[in-house]
């Protein structure tokens, strides 16, 4: 079947953590180690609800807060600090550009509900993609099934078509049973070498 689009997965492909000596530092601060200090951002109860969208970034973070016990005047220094070695791959933005109007382009993400925000007014690229799911807005995360199929689906068209780029193997292999073909991705030049294969392969 003719590939017609690909979909990219967000945090880990397009914006990475970089520089982890700022989370460290931040963390050693805070009496924990990094790998503690991120399970309590990204993977807590409240992340998890977070990311389906039963609670706001906003409340989210009040949560972390009250977490680490911190007063509201110190804690703007810490969403700052935890957020500070992470970087936007732009090259690997602009070769999604590249791949428009060949083929569609999708962004399928689990995250919080500021992400859209983030990505039309500060970032500034929604222009690289034909549609944009965020899981909080979703109501689901992968690799719940149903959400590669709302990616689908608003592209217009069949999983078949689609390469997904993701870098967790477990959603690669939730995108495979739902039809899609998939990427997992290490680090950008390997992305694109497999991308580059996989669409011109007859």
């Amino acid at each position: 079947m003719k590939i017609r689009a690909v979909i990219f997965d967000l945090g880990g492909v397009l914006v990475r953590t970089e520089d982890p000596r700022p989370r460290s530092e931040l963390a050693r601060r805070l009496g924990m180690n990094y790998d503690e200090l991120s399970r309590l951002v990204f993977e807590s109860d409240s992340a998890r609800l977070a990311t389906i969208g039963k609670v706001t970034t906003k409340e989210h973070w009040e949560n972390v807060r009250l977490a680490l016990g911190l007063s509201v005047e110190d804690f703007p220094s810490v969403r700052t600090g935890f957020w500070a070695g992470d970087a936007l791959d732009t090259e690997l933005v602009n070769f999604i550009r590249s791949l428009r109007p060949r083929y569609k382009t999708g962004l399928l993400s689990n995250a919080w509900d500021n992400l859209r925000r983030v990505i039309t007014h500060t970032w500034k690229i929604a222009d690289a993609f034909d549609d944009i799911i965020i899981s909080a807005e979703a109501g689901m995360a992968k690799p719940n099934p149903r959400i590669y199929e709302l990616a689908v689906q608003n592209l217009g068209i069949v999983a078949g078509e689609a390469i997904f780029v993701d870098d967790f193997s477990h959603n690669i292999e939730a995108a495979h049973q739902v039809g899609l073909q998939g990427v997992l991705f290490a680090h950008p030049k390997q992305v694109r070498q497999e991308l580059s294969r996989l669409l011109t392969q007859p």
